[in-house]
This record gives C-alpha cells, structure tokens and sequence, in this order.
C-alpha cells in the first residue's frame, strides 16, 4: 500500500481566496509534466522534519472543477490532509441558536449538496417557489476521524484565535442570495447547515472516493454574507483571511503528519 508523500494540498478559487492562501508561506511555483495546472509548493519545519506543502487555485467555480483538481493533487502529491480554505454565506441569520458574525470560521463536519433534485409541479413538490416545485434529493460526505477529534480539541482551547462552528456545510451550483432558497431548500434539508457554498462537496466527494491512501479532508471557510438580499463583497477580503489564519494554525500546531 501506498504511504503520504506530502503533508498537504490546499485547494480555492477566487482571487480574495487566493491572496489570502498565497500569505500563508513562502510559495514557490511548480509544475508537472503532462499537467497544464499551476501548482505552488511551500515546506513547514515541524517536529525535525521538512513537510510540504501544495496549493492550486480552480480554474472556475463549482463542484465539478472542485472535484476534478481534488482527484489531480491526489494522484500527484498524495497528501494526507486536502484543505478547502475560503468564504461562505453564513446561516446564522435565520437560526436562533446560531450567534455567527463575519470572519467566523465554519468547519464542516459534513458535506452536502442541496442542488440535487427534481423540478417538478408545485403541486407534486415538497418545496414550492412560486409555479415551481423542487424535489430535494440530497447527497451528503461525512467528515469524521481522530483527525478532526483533535482539531475540535484545539478549538476548544486558549490556544485558538478563532470563532470556529463546527456542522454541516451546504454546497450549491449556484451563489445564494435569497433567503427564501436558504429556508426552503438549505435549513430545511438539514437544519444544523452552519454555511452555504459551491464547491466543498467536490472536494469531499473525491477525498472520500479516492484510492489508498485516502486522504484526511478539512474544509474550514469563514462567512462573508448571509445569504440574503444584502449580499455583498465587502467583508469577502476579512473572511479569507480568517480561514486562512485557521487553516495555517491547524498545519503548523495541531495536525500529525504519518507519511514519509
């Protein structure tokens, strides 16, 4: 059986993500043969040992590209931990226990796409919008293991800096800006969704499906907006660079490398 090669793979998309990820460390480009894909590679002292690092950026947003660049920095690098660093809407405005603010981190537990469905007549439908009617069929990943057990403990600590929410994270194939959709379609699906987004469920789904040795899979975005009429860009640049800070504490304090 194949053992870790590398300590990490981060994987964003847009270009607030990407200044934020590219703070980190001290990048260094890279290339594969074969693979037209832009790779950066950086290295972390930890316990006497070099770790590396591999970031990449998605050429467009969605699962469908999330998924695709999982699989590839996968095959090449092997790492033990894929990482999904970002922003996200957060749900906290229509869920009364909920106390989310801007540049709040949430770690998902789960992952899980809302979009899947059925169109049908809103007669017929569980969720109605209008003359239209939505059959939910969700799919979702969990995500579990010791792993998170310990990241769970660091939140918990004074060591922590963050506002971390632990649940499920919902992902789309279109941005939510209506909280009619994030009712009806998102807090009514599984009614602890911490946050909303389009990619994570890619990455979920190809750590999960992915040959040994399958990966550790840590997607941890922080909230921008609320999913509402109100959505905006301007606390986009804060909440990368909360997510960003959280990522890089949990590889620099928290997380165990087990590979060569």
């Amino acid at each position: 059986m194949r053992n870790y090669h590398s300590f990490a793979a981060i994987i964003y998309v847009t270009d607030t993500e990407e200044q934020a990820v590219l703070r980190m460390f001290e990048w260094q480009d890279l290339s594969v043969a074969g693979d037209a894909q832009a790779y950066k590679e950086a290295f972390i002292e930890k316990n006497g040992k070099k770790l590396r690092v591999i970031c990449a950026r998605q050429d467009e947003m969605g699962m469908t590209a999330s998924a695709t660049l999982t699989m590839k920095m996968l095959y090449h690098f092997v790492p033990e931990y894929v990482i999904m660093p970002g922003i996200a809407a957060g749900t906290g405005q229509i869920k009364d226990t909920d106390k989310q603010q801007y540049g709040d981190v949430v770690l998902a537990n789960s992952v899980w796409n809302f979009s899947n469905g059925k169109f049908v007549s809103p007669h017929q439908a569980d969720i109605v919008f209008g003359e239209i009617g939505f059959h939910p069929r969700p799919t979702s990943v969990e995500v579990s293991g010791d792993y998170l057990d310990t990241i769970m403990d660091f939140v918990h600590s004074d060591k922590n800096e963050f506002y971390v929410h632990c649940g499920p994270l919902a992902s789309g194939t279109a941005v939510v800006a209506n909280q009619s959709i994030l009712k009806k379609q998102v807090i009514s699906g599984f009614q602890d969704t911490e946050g909303v987004e389009m990619e994570g469920y890619g990455v979920a789904y190809a750590a999960a499906h992915a040959v040994e040795p399958q990966p550790h899979m840590i997607i941890a975005k922080s909230v921008c907006d609320f999913a509402d009429e109100r959505k905006d860009d301007r606390f986009q640049k804060f909440a990368a660079y909360t997510s960003c800070g959280f990522v890089k504490a949990l590889l620099e304090e928290v997380l165990e490398y087990t590979g060569d």
